[in-house]
């Protein structure tokens, strides 16, 4: 049994993590750390969590986790994660940050984030932890930066079309959509029930930090030197849930049962993406509360397009259910160890 220990216990997705872990078969939740709440009972900020955890949260001490801790989940705002992960570059630590610290380079991340970006040292050796797609690196790393949620969808929609040459680099857009929970946990006036209510409203035009992340990681997939996408994000009025539509030019004249056939083959070793069959297109309730990503796509051959549909739940393969999933890959486990479970419906 490993101990793992949440840092930056009190966000959505450190809470959604609490969740997940206790299924898990093999690991302990041994910590919970935050240096705003340290003291209190998490179950103070939520009730639904009484019985469950009965331990005070902690303040973050370096040296007790690397002593005590095999697992360390970062859940941390961003900036805040890369110092705290450079402490276990030569510990025996699995380290999974949940924050954007480690996705970029550092000239990409200071331009995007506007913060001091992680040591080249630290992102040499961290991994992205796309798991149906890096699979490999993941296995060999003990420091995993967890996807973006819209990259998540995405990419996973995404590469493998580009991978096969079905879609053309250029002149991608991806029109995305997530529910409330996707702004964090802290309140704003985009976030009030009576803003967000019966509304949908388009947020960080041409500036969302999720941009770069998507273009680095579509580019290593292609001969071209860089890939340029247009993302245009949306806050939609349901609590969970995440949806790109991605409008994607046709590079060759190709019928949409081959291109169900390509993505089933591409993903056939993958747990937790479904493929859906042509015709029929996902959406978010679909994958409430699960680890799945459903795939949907279709040949608009009037406008010579391939029209692409990805839905995840942005809390669980957008981020908690992901970093466990990574954290599967790294010890050699099932990847579906603590993720086996159906989505919520209604």
């Amino acid at each position: 049994m490993k101990k793992a220990a949440i840092i930056g216990g009190t966000g959505y997705g450190a809470i959604e993590l609490i969740r997940l872990l206790d299924s898990h078969p093999y690991i302990e939740l041994a910590k919970i750390i935050s240096q705003s709440q340290h003291g209190e009972l998490l179950d103070e900020t939520y009730p639904h969590l009484a019985t469950y955890v009965t331990q005070p949260m902690q303040e973050l001490h370096i040296q007790q986790l690397i002593e005590e801790i095999d697992i360390v989940f970062l859940a941390t705002p961003a900036g805040v994660a890369k110092e705290i992960a450079a402490s276990f570059l030569d510990t025996s630590i699995q380290c999974i940050d949940l924050s954007g610290d480690l996705r970029l380079s550092s000239g990409d991340y200071e331009m995007w984030y506007q913060k001091k970006p992680a040591s080249e040292v630290l992102l040499e050796k961290t991994a992205y932890g796309l798991t149906e797609v890096f699979q490999e690196k993941i296995k060999q790393a003990n420091i995993i930066s967890n996807p973006g949620c819209f990259p998540t969808a995405a990419l996973l929609g995404l590469i493998p079309m580009l991978e096969n040459n079905i879609i053309e680099s250029k002149g991608i857009m991806i029109d995305g959509k997530t529910g409330i929970s996707g702004a964090g946990k802290n309140s704003s006036a985009k976030t009030h029930f009576s803003t967000t209510n019966e509304n949908v409203t388009p947020y960080k035009i041409g500036t969302h930090q999720h941009i770069p992340e998507i273009e680095k990681y579509l580019s290593q997939h292609v001969e071209e030197s860089s890939v340029r996408v247009t993302l245009t994000t949306h806050l939609i009025p349901m609590t969970r849930g995440l949806m790109c539509t991605m409008y994607t030019p046709l590079q060759q004249d190709i019928e949409i049962a081959d291109v169900i056939d390509l993505y089933k083959h591409y993903f056939e070793q993958s747990s937790f993406i479904r493929i859906r069959k042509q015709g029929e297109y996902p959406s978010t309730k679909d994958v409430t509360g699960s680890n799945y990503c459903d795939i949907g796509a279709y040949v608009d051959k009037r406008t010579n397009q391939l029209i692409i549909s990805s839905a995840i739940d942005n809390l669980v393969k957008g981020a908690a259910g992901q970093a466990i999933q990574n954290i599967n890959v790294m010890n050699g486990w099932d990847e579906k160890t603590g993720l086996s479970f159906l989505p919520v419906y209604p």
